[in-house]
């Protein structure tokens, strides 16, 4: 674990300043090579990144588990979600980002596919992803008449190719229905959870009753909104106790609490173990509990779901 008061977070790794593009594509070796093909733990606020493996390999760190990477394998990463790589050298591949506001566009009206898409996964390439994704590497590197329009048609195959594998593989967990009050009341919750915001004051933002929100989150992930809620506090809570080294009182105040005692009854109870306890888990190696990651056909090094 880096001894660091903060998650670093980046636009690309390395880089401070915003993509000029909406979506940029590189090579794994174009930036991997030159760090030793190593890339630290990270974040990106408004990115979301997919990786395609073809060849070589390594382990892929995801908000504190680690996973093998046997090619030809996806790295799903959502934005926000704490990742770092170790490759092979050598290693084969593409890495394509996509901004927040095209993620947005592509997934306009579909609930289901954005859901899929928040988990942070390792699954095998499906053979029908190659071409999609060849077809965007050309048309980005090689710009003709249309280009943004073709490269957001890709991604937009893309995206739906890959989040119907992660529901095939994740189940009937979160099956829900389009609706656009969800989306909204996903990104207020993205920007407000550390406020402590109850969910009255959610739903009144977003001019709906309590009980009416409830019932579409319910409709759209299986679970209540105020689970959703306390989710994204113990998400964020498990990522400052696994790369920084704030204390577990500093994570508390970091998170809107005004006691820290009641952050770790709720931690406890939301994952089972004491912060404390957590955090000397990790250090050991041990399992990190209560952590959607997911990996199919290969072996985690780190944990296993």
């Amino acid at each position: 674990m880096n001894a660091k008061s903060h998650i670093q977070s980046y636009s690309l790794f390395g880089e401070t300043s915003e993509l000029e593009d909406e979506l940029h594509v590189e090579s794994i070796r174009a930036r991997s090579k030159r760090h030793n093909w190593e890339l630290k733990p990270h974040r990106h606020a408004r990115l979301h990144q997919l990786l395609f493996l073809t060849g070589g390999g390594g382990e892929v760190e995801l908000d504190g588990r680690s996973l093998a990477l046997p090619p030809p394998c996806i790295v799903n990463v959502p934005r926000g979600v704490v990742h770092g790589f170790q490759f092979a050298p050598g290693t084969v591949g593409t890495v394509v980002t996509l901004t927040s506001h095209l993620l947005d566009h592509c997934l306009t009206g579909s609930d289901r596919l954005r859901a899929a898409l928040s988990n942070a996964v390792v699954l095998p390439q499906p053979p029908n992803l190659h071409s999609l994704t060849k077809g965007i590497e050309e048309e980005y590197h090689v710009p003709g008449f249309g280009r943004t329009e073709v490269l957001r048609g890709l991604a937009g195959a893309v995206l739906a190719r890959i989040a119907r594998c992660i529901d095939q593989t994740l189940g009937d967990g979160k099956k829900g229905q389009s609706n656009p009050l969800f989306a909204r009341f996903e990104m207020l919750l993205e920007r407000d959870f550390r406020l402590r915001r109850s969910l009255a004051d959610y739903a009144a933002e977003l001019a709906v009753s309590p009980t009416h929100l409830n019932r579409i989150v319910q409709r759209s992930t299986g679970h209540s909104a105020s689970q959703l809620v306390n989710d994204r506090v113990l998400r964020e809570a498990r990522r400052l106790l696994i790369y920084t080294n704030l204390t577990a009182a500093e994570v508390a105040y970091d998170l809107g609490f005004s006691d820290p005692a009641h952050f770790s009854r709720v931690f406890t109870n939301g994952t089972g173990v004491a912060p404390g306890i957590f955090r000397r888990q990790i250090e050991a190696g041990a399992t990190a509990p209560n952590q959607t990651v997911t990996q199919s056909n290969s072996n985690p090094t780190r944990g296993e779901t």
